[in-house]
Order: C-alpha cells, then sequence, then structure tokens
C-alpha cells in the first residue's frame, strides 16, 4: 500500500458506513442507467439488417453496433462470425436473441449451403448464446466452465435482456450448449482450426483461431474503439490473456465489439484501458475513496475516442470496486495487528 503504517487507522473510520456508502453509490448509479434507457421503438418487422463480411477466404464476420442493448438495436451490439470450410460451417456466437440467430443462420445461407457443423459459444454473456435456438442443439458447444454459467445464469441474463430490447426478445429461450470443449488443434468442416481456453473477461473464454486464413476471433477478450466491460472481469487474468494473443501468429483480429484489424490495435487499446482502469480503482481504494467520489475520476483524453466510455467506466466501478476495497481493508487489518 501507498500509505505509512501510521495512518492506516485512516481506513477503519466507520468500516460500515463506508460499505454502506458504496453500496448505495452502486446502487443509485444502476437505477440512473434505467432510467436513461430510451422508449420502446416499435419496429414493424424487426430485421437486424445483418450483412456479413468475408475478411479472408472462408473467415466470415457480422459486426455489430457499438451501443448498449436498446429498444433501437434490439441487442445488436456484439460481432458474430462463421468459418466456412470445404466440409460445413463454424459458427462462433449465434447473438443476442432467437430473431438474431435466425437471421444470422439465414445470412450464412446466402454465402453457402454447407451444413453447420459446429457453433461455439465463446463466453456466457448474453449477446454470445441467446441465439442458439436457431442451430442444431448438437452443434452447439462452449467450454466446460461456460456451459455452467449460462446454466445457472441464464435465466437471468434472458429476463434482462426483455427488459432492455422489447419484442426483439420475443420467444427467445436459453438453450444450454451440451457438447463441452477442450483447447486444441484440429481439422473441423474441412478447416485448420484452433481453440484456445483462456479468461479474465469472464470465467472462459475461448479463441478460435483459422489458420488457414490467420483470422483470430478474440470475443470479448478484444475491444476495438469501444470501451470494455467487465461484469465478470478479473483485470490481472485477462492481461495475461492478452499477453498469449499478441504471440499468436495472426494476421487479422476480430474483436467482440468493434471493428475487425489487421494489427494489433484492438489488443493495445485493450489492454491499455484495462491497466489504465485497473490502477484507477487501486489507487481510489488505497486513497480511502468512495464510490461517488471515484465516479468524478477525468477520464484520459487517449481514451475519448472509445464508445460509452463514461458510462462503462462508472460501471465498472460499481462492478469492481467494492473487492478493491476490500483488499485494502484487509491489508490495513493485517497490518494493524502485526
Amino acid at each position: 500500500m501507498s500509505r505509512s503504517a501510521s495512518s492506516a487507522p485512516a481506513l477503519h473510520r466507520r468500516p460500515a458506513v463506508r460499505a454502506l456508502r458504496s453500496l448505495l453509490a452502486g446502487l443509485l448509479f444502476a437505477l440512473c442507467t434505467l432510467l436513461a434507457i430510451s422508449p420502446p421503438v416499435h419496429a414493424e418487422d424487426f430485421d437486424y439488417r445483418l450483412q456479413p463480411r468475408e475478411l479472408a477466404p472462408g473467415a466470415w464476420v457480422v459486426v455489430g453496433l457499438k451501443e448498449d442493448f436498446s429498444f433501437a438495436n434490439g441487442g445488436n451490439i456484439v460481432n458474430t462470425g462463421f468459418i466456412v470450410g470445404s466440409e460445413g460451417v463454424i459458427v462462433i456466437d449465434t447473438g443476442s436473441s432467437k430473431r438474431y440467430g435466425e437471421q444470422m443462420l439465414a445470412a450464412i445461407r446466402r454465402v453457402t449451403p454447407l451444413p453447420i457443423v459446429l457453433v461455439v459459444n465463446t463466453h456466457q454473456h448474453p449477446d454470445h448464446f441467446l441465439g442458439n435456438q436457431a442451430f442444431p442443439r448438437a452443434t452447439l458447444a462452449a467450454l466446460p466452465e461456460t456451459i455452467a454459467a449460462i446454466r445457472s445464469e441464464g435465466e437471468g441474463f434472458n429476463a434482462n435482456m426483455y427488459r432492455l430490447n422489447g419484442d426483439w426478445m420475443r420467444d427467445t429461450e436459453v438453450v444450454v450448449p451440451e457438447r463441452a470443449l477442450a483447447a486444441g488443434r484440429q481439422r473441423i468442416g474441412g478447416r485448420d482450426v484452433e481453440l484456445r481456453a483462456l479468461g479474465g473477461h469472464t470465467v472462459a473464454d475461448l479463441v478460435v483461431i483459422d489458420h488457414d486464413s490467420g483470422t483470430v476471433y478474440a470475443a470479448d477478450l478484444l475491444f476495438h474503439d469501444r470501451t470494455p466491460t467487465t461484469p465478470h472481469a478479473d483485470i490481472a487474468r485477462w492481461l495475461a490473456a492478452l499477453d498469449t494473443l499478441e504471440g499468436l501468429p495472426a494476421r487479422r483480429w476480430v474483436p467482440g465489439h468493434g471493428e475487425p484489424a489487421t494489427d494489433l490495435a484492438p489488443l493495445r487499446q485493450t489492454r491499455d484501458y484495462l491497466g489504465w482502469l485497473a490502477q484507477t480503482i487501486r489507487a481510489g481504494a488505497e486513497s480511502g475513496q468512495d464510490m461517488t467520489e471515484l465516479f468524478q475520476t477525468p477520464i484520459p483524453p487517449r481514451f475519448a475516442g472509445l464508445a460509452l466510455v463514461n458510462e462503462e467506466f462508472r460501471r465498472s466501478v460499481v462492478h469492481l470496486f467494492p473487492a478493491a476495497e476490500r483488499a485494502v481493508l484487509e491489508a490495513a487489518r493485517a497490518k494493524a495487528s502485526r
């Protein structure tokens, strides 16, 4: 810690009151976020207008909006993808609703008639798996930790997505993948594909590498010109995962949110922001700030181009600050007891 031993008791001033203030600040921010949601937009056709883009021969992406979930966009804020091999199609994430999954499958069919041989849910967040209904159940797969998380949290995610996106979610149900994936390199659908099991954005984050094209589908381990989200984040583990990604022989990167890239810009941008975020939250806890004070932290100008940076910073404070504050208090108690 940066404080001296003589200042440690200051961290113990009315700890229950401090904890209550932080909790109330988090609840207030969450309430303000809900109140800021736009009123329903009555879409007539509920068409996501998905436009697959071929990044390299056989490597496709559908790029989502750099926005929050809303009645206007129906949850179309995520990048999904698919890889077309000589024998079949690998799907990477299925989007935010049954409608999205159905429209994604229709978009794939406009590209190829080949069968779907594998559908990967890269992690447990709802915009990556709530389109599962549209695809053959036998093809649905994820890492074991992701399967467990979808099983335990999926219904809550689905209910919240109805509140955020309205009738875009009609008839959407949680379909839990039954097939557990393991890391490794193999031929799938006639394609040279490698699965990497990492983590940090969530408990388990699956990366899909198409070696035939040099395309890395990194899901939400990478954000590009969009602020990273942190509801299940372990920042230290996430930063370690970015180090692993940087060592891959990639020619192009597909982030979970934001534009694909042919250089390391998404990786460097994500690392820079997460490093600043972790240091800022840690420093705030060590200096005795509470959430309401930390909310006022100026965002560095170099992050001004990140979509939703102010909103996501405050959400991250709500997500991450309580644990940082507990760690500082526990360290102070341990030091005082010596």
